[in-house]
């Protein structure tokens, strides 16, 4: 049977979870498990994270597979409903919305009676430079009075566009949300995802949203998650599935991209863009055997991927981290050019799955 397989460590999973937990003890915790828990499975890591405060989710959808899955904690739509006849399943289920456009206001207040009567918050999302969802500040003040009229807790929301960078935006950002939450007073507060819950401590409020940081990889450019004291949660592996001796100026690979430069020992891996992972490289790109980062040459195909293992021992079957703890997500992101979150988000379902 082909080894291609993603390994889930349910405690590394909690203990980045319980790290959140000391960065930010004074406020609640809504774990992102949107996009199917970042490409981790989120059947498989709701267990490790049942001490969360809420949960946050894209849409509907994810939002009833946790329910169907058992769970009760709070669950908020972080993009709203997409259409009134959601409302039936939002007050079913017992599910918070983001409201961003005039029209999500309405059909909460349509169903105002029901959703104030479970004790449902409407996180009401400003719109202060991100310029994706929201209200600008000119209006949302508006918007915040209108809802506490009609009875509603709200939370402010907001998203910084430069959490993980030093950019004259934050600073903007911070400001009209303090504008705005001192306008509002008392309202419910967050504004935090996982760079700012590092950067900000002071802008924790009521609720942190951390999000990659749980599934151990870095929101930074210039951390890793050693840097961060993360564990990583995911290792994606495969095995070597057969070995080639070549000599200097053979060529590996579709494109004939990599010739070798002296005689080298290639080992074929059974994994490739088939199974999500990245075909095109923007410098040199690594896996890792027993610790040891091997390089990778010439072009990966849609099953199968070349190594360089002239300079160590491996023979068939040996296992190849493709990332882990070992061979970071982020570092493979960055050799192709991408991030991590994007390598977590597009893996394919061939390679099989397990929990550690």
């Amino acid at each position: 049977m082909r080894q291609a397989t993603v390994y889930i460590d349910s405690d590394a999973l909690q203990y980045n979870f319980n790290r959140v937990k000391q960065l930010a003890p004074h406020s609640k915790i809504v774990s992102m498990v949107k996009a199917n828990a970042y490409g981790h499975g989120v059947k498989d890591c709701l267990a490790a994270l049942d001490a969360t405060d809420a949960f946050g989710v894209a849409c509907l959808e994810e939002a009833l597979e946790i329910r169907q899955l058992g769970y009760t904690q709070p669950i908020t739509l972080i993009e709203g409903i997409f259409s009134e006849d959601e409302m039936t399943h939002v007050i079913e289920q017992k599910l918070e919305c983001i409201v961003h456009h005039t029209q999500q206001v309405e059909w909460l207040i349509q169903h105002k009676q029901a959703y104030n009567a479970l004790g449902l918050k409407v996180w009401v999302k400003l719109n202060n430079g991100m310029n994706r969802l929201g209200f600008k500040v000119t209006e949302i003040i508006d918007v915040i009075q209108r809802l506490k009229a009609e009875g509603f807790t709200c939370v402010l929301a907001m998203h910084f566009a430069n959490a993980d960078v030093d950019h004259p935006l934050n600073e903007q950002q911070i400001e009209q949300f303090l504008q705005v939450k001192e306008a509002c007073a008392p309202i419910l507060s967050s504004c935090c995802n996982s760079a700012a819950i590092y950067k900000y401590p002071e802008l924790h409020f009521d609720f942190v949203r951390p999000g990659i940081m749980l599934y151990g990889a870095s929101p930074f450019a210039d951390k890793n998650i050693h840097d961060l004291d993360l564990k990583a949660v995911m290792t994606f592996s495969a095995e070597i599935i057969a070995l080639n001796q070549i000599q200097q100026g053979e060529c590996v690979g579709y494109g004939s991209t990599y010739a070798a430069t002296c005689p080298s020992k290639i080992a074929i891996v059974s994994i490739g863009y088939g199974d999500g992972y990245p075909r095109a490289y923007t410098q040199q790109n690594f896996v890792a055997i027993d610790q040891q980062l091997i390089p990778v040459v010439g072009r990966v195909s849609m099953d199968m991927m070349a190594i360089d293992i002239t300079n160590i021992k491996a023979e068939l079957g040996t296992k190849v981290e493709l990332w882990g703890p070992n061979r970071l997500v982020d570092d493979v992101a960055t050799a192709n050019g991408t991030i991590g979150y994007e390598l977590l988000c597009r893996l394919s379902n061939r390679p099989r799955r397990k929990i550690i």
